[in-house]
């Protein structure tokens, strides 16, 4: 599927357990390009090879490889096709906030400077599709107050926040798709 947009890298957020995995994987089965959550994949890594950049081990690495691998994952981001983006920057900043974490001034500034498109779509808290696992060991309070940080912080940042509506992971698809 083609979609023409001004800014073609667009941010799913929200807290843990929302559905955002299922909508990039319901994209990419669209035809469009798509860029995996990075904290996932840094868990999955440390844990692999003992490191411990975990966020119940030692969150202030996790949280510098996180901001890192997106900074990464922008740059690398392509050709101008439209690509979905499993959190962004300011997820990390948000979650620094959540922790009482560092932010450095690089950090802020980056964050200004790399831009996505204006409208973000975030899944709010939805109790019966929570769940927990081995990389998520999140509660559903704490998934509240994180949905709660990442729409805080895309509005710090000019963002338009758009909440995805509670229903199939098609239905909500085609509204992002339509808010685009």
């Amino acid at each position: 599927m083609s979609l023409e947009i001004a800014h073609p890298c667009v941010i799913l957020t929200g807290g843990p357990g929302g559905g955002k995995t299922s909508l990039i994987e319901a994209l990419r089965k669209r035809g469009f390009d798509c860029v995996d959550e990075v904290g996932r994949a840094i868990i999955q890594q440390e844990v692999e090879t003992g490191g411990d950049a975990l966020p119940w081990a030692n969150k202030e690495r996790f949280k510098q490889k996180m901001f890192d691998a997106q900074l990464k994952a922008y740059e690398e981001r392509g050709d101008g096709k439209v690509v979905f983006f499993d959190r962004g920057l300011l997820d990390t900043l948000a979650y620094a906030k959540l922790e009482g974490l560092t932010i450095t001034d690089e950090m802020v500034q980056m964050a200004k400077e790399v831009r996505f498109h204006h409208k973000v779509f975030i899944t709010p808290p939805w109790e019966e599709i929570y769940s927990q696992d081995e990389e998520r060991k999140q509660d559903f309070a704490e998934a509240v107050r994180t949905y709660e940080h990442m729409a805080d912080i895309y509005r710090e940042y000019g963002y338009t926040v758009v909440d995805l509506p509670k229903n199939s992971v098609e239905e909500r698809v085609e509204f992002i798709l339509n808010q685009l």
